[in-house]
């Protein structure tokens, strides 16, 4: 059955009964203007070849790849105000980078993330609940609509906003020792971040109904039988496994890479055949009309020598 959710308010996150405020999804729950101000500042950092600073993630490129790694692992990087602000700045970053053509998120230490810190939504009225949730949805929806492939490397607890925002990625490779669940029914809350449609689309409504009406955590392997993850693998395989999928990723196509993801997310909308087969011409005239093309098909003649 699933964990009893802990509401100390002193974080002691005991191994069996991670703190999680499942209410919530990954959001900066500043105001626009604060949150835009903060990105600006370290966009601009970036351009001038400086280094952005950041207090809860570690944000690494490396070979066409972004890593943003949550880093609050005493908490098992439970998500406070400052990890979004961090988070949203170095999507950002990862969204305008040329370089970068797969972004990877996963957790520091034992934990992808056990959801939302508790400290900052304890005092909370009701009509400041309001504001927070619109703009979390909001954010929920970058992340869903980035339009760049994303890998969710579950490392450990993924739970409630971790969870969710795991969900929201392309692509999820987990540790088979991975607890993942969404246990918003055993603390009278609900889900957020898209997650009703999310996973349902992956595992179907019947398996959805069962995991969120009893709350229950399943393990990584578990996840990839029902296909809540496209994969698991030994923990200490894990990295090397992500890493393998992103240099494939990498290799392709950055136009290809880009219109196909368009085209699976308008599949997934309300959008008619007709006009998503329309939308399939114009993507692939798009591709065979760059430089890019020509130089696909000469390496595919050298490969075939």
């Amino acid at each position: 059955m699933g964990h009893q959710m802990d509401v100390d308010a002193e974080y002691q996150l005991a191994d069996e009964h991670p703190l999680v405020d499942v209410c919530h999804t990954p959001i900066a729950v500043s105001t626009p203007s604060y949150v835009t101000d903060h990105i600006l500042v370290n966009i601009l950092s970036a351009k001038r070849g400086e280094k952005m600073n950041f207090e809860c993630i570690i944000y690494e490129k490396d070979q066409g790849i972004g890593i943003i790694k949550l880093n609050r692992p005493k908490v098992l990087n439970a998500m406070n105000k400052q990890l979004w602000l961090d988070f949203q700045t170095a999507l950002e970053d990862a969204k305008r980078d040329t370089q970068i053509k797969v972004l990877v998120v996963t957790g520091e230490g034992r934990a992808f993330s056990t959801g939302a810190d508790l400290k900052e939504s304890k005092t909370r009225s009701l009509e400041e609940y309001r504001d927070y949730l619109e703009e979390l949805q909001e954010a929920s929806r970058k992340i869903i609509r980035f339009e760049k492939p994303t890998i969710a490397a579950i490392n450990g607890y993924a739970l409630g906003s971790g969870y969710e925002l795991a969900l929201a990625c392309d692509i999820r490779i987990a540790a088979e020792e991975a607890q993942i669940g969404s246990p918003e029914a055993t603390v009278t809350s609900s889900v957020t971040g898209g997650a009703f449609r999310l996973v349902q689309d992956l595992i179907g409504p019947g398996k959805a109904k069962e995991l969120l009406y009893t709350g229950e955590y399943i393990d990584g392997k578990e996840a990839e039988r029902i296909g809540l993850v496209n994969k698991s693998v030994p923990i200490d395989n894990l990295e090397t496994e992500v890493r393998k999928m992103a240099q494939k990723i990498a290799a392709n196509s950055t136009i290809s890479l880009k219109m196909i993801k368009k085209g699976l997310q308008m599949a997934r909308g309300e959008i008619s055949l007709d006009a998503l087969m329309d939308f399939e011409i114009e993507a692939c005239l798009t591709c065979v009309s760059t430089k890019e093309r020509q130089e696909s098909l000469q390496a595919f003649e050298q490969r075939k020598k």
